[in-house]
């Protein structure tokens, strides 16, 4: 009998111990979600600027076809880790021209590399901003935090969509992989942000409207927010990001 109760006892003693240490468990866990970073860096197209408004001018060359727009970026953004693959790197609005006219092509339509051009450089340079973009971006100064931003675009181009959108203050610092002729995803362009920074990965949140970016960041050690623009999805074999938002209001809020 007493011996039934004492191993009664000790099963209940390691329960108590199991429970408890979930719970310590559980609010490390948690102390380590909330870690709030010392810089964010954002990704520019789609991510902040709103490249619905390229509809027109690209449908416009492609016989009146806007749903293609989606195929264009993505054309592009797949050559541009082409040639990072490769080793021969060309400007971000060379391959978007090419890219428009391998869509164009696809589809049986003749258009020339100046009509391309025309299509692209002026709206992609005027894109504007999400509705939430300044508000959030304000916000999270506010508090305190070190804005940045890294893109595939040129440093001219970015310079000019922000001077246009008007988001040209809110930034501490604009990176553009031009610099290192290495695009994104790939894992050496985040570390040569994180680099020009001094901080490290996990100092870093990176905020993007696309599952190829926040899963390469995620990669390279980086805290990752997806902006769940719409059409946008997550590539689900990439590990998942610490938050996913609607827009950047909803971020200022999970960071307070």
């Amino acid at each position: 009998m007493y011996l039934n109760k004492s191993m009664g006892f000790i099963k209940l003693s390691y329960l108590f111990i199991f429970l408890l240490g979930g719970v310590f468990v559980s609010q490390s866990a948690m102390s380590q979600a909330v870690v709030k970073p010392k810089v964010i860096i954002f990704d520019v197209n789609e991510t902040l600027l709103d490249l619905e408004t390229m509809r027109t001018s690209i449908g416009k060359v492609l016989n009146g076809n806007e749903n293609l727009t989606a195929l264009w970026f993505s054309t592009m953004l797949h050559h541009s880790l082409v040639t990072t693959v490769t080793g021969d790197y060309q400007d971000f609005g060379k391959i978007g021209v090419a890219a428009l006219q391998m869509v164009a092509q696809n589809e049986g339509i003749a258009i020339s590399q100046e009509q391309a051009v025309t299509a692209i450089k002026t709206p992609l340079l005027s894109l504007p901003a999400h509705p939430d973009v300044k508000a959030g971006l304000a916000a999270l100064k506010a508090q305190g935090y070190k804005i940045v931003s890294l893109t595939n675009s040129s440093n001219n181009g970015v310079k000019t969509q922000f001077a246009n959108a008007g988001l040209t203050d809110f930034f501490d610092l604009r990176l553009s992989i031009e610099d290192i002729k290495i695009y994104k995803p790939d894992l050496r362009a985040y570390a040569w942000a994180l680099n020009k920074l001094a901080i490290k990965p996990e100092e870093a949140l990176m905020v993007a409207a696309h599952g190829w970016d926040v899963a390469g960041a995620k990669a390279a050690g980086l805290q990752t927010a997806f902006v769940a623009r719409p059409k946008k999805a997550l590539y689900p074999l990439a590990t998942k990001p610490d938050y996913i938002v609607k827009d950047l209001n909803e971020l200022v809020k999970r960071l307070k």
